[in-house]
C-alpha cells in the first residue's frame, strides 16, 4: 500500500495535506483498495462548516457505500469536480487526481489528533 510521508491520516482512512490554513482531503490507497471499483462520489457540503469527524460526503463502490469523515474542522471550499464524471480517479490516483475536497481549517490544533504515516501503516497492518 502507498502511504505518502507528507500526509496525516485518520483511523477512517482519510488523508489530509496541509498548506497553511487550507488543506486537501481524500481517501487512502488502502481505502480505495478495500472498497473496490468506485463508481460514484457524492459531496454536497461545499460552503458548509463541519466539525472534526462529521461526514462530508459518500463514496459508492460496486459493493458498498461509505461515508467520508472530516479529519479536522473546517469550511469545505471546493470539491473535485472531475470526480463527478470520472469517480474511478480515486482508484487510479487517490493522492493526486483523486482528491475529494479542499477546506479552510478552523482548528489546526486538531491535526495533532491524526495519525502519522508510521502510525497509519501499523493500523492497516
Amino acid at each position: 500500500m502507498n502511504v505518502p510521508g507528507n500526509l496525516k491520516y485518520t483511523k477512517d482512512h482519510e488523508w489530509i495535506l496541509v498548506n497553511g490554513d487550507e488543506a486537501t482531503i481524500g481517501v487512502t490507497d488502502f481505502a480505495q483498495h478495500e472498497l473496490g471499483d468506485i463508481v460514484f462520489i457524492e459531496i454536497e457540503t461545499v460552503g458548509e462548516s463541519l466539525d472534526q469527524g462529521e461526514v462530508f460526503g459518500t463514496i459508492e463502490a460496486v459493493k458498498t457505500v461509505s461515508d467520508m469523515f472530516m479529519p479536522v474542522a473546517g469550511e469545505v471550499v471546493i470539491k473535485n469536480e472531475d470526480l463527478d464524471s470520472t469517480a474511478e480517479l480515486v482508484n487510479k490516483d487517490p493522492y493526486n487526481k483523486g482528491w475529494m475536497i479542499k477546506i479552510k481549517m478552523t482548528d489546526p490544533s486538531q491535526l495533532d489528533d491524526l495519525l502519522t504515516p508510521e502510525e497509519y501503516m501499523k493500523l492497516i497492518g
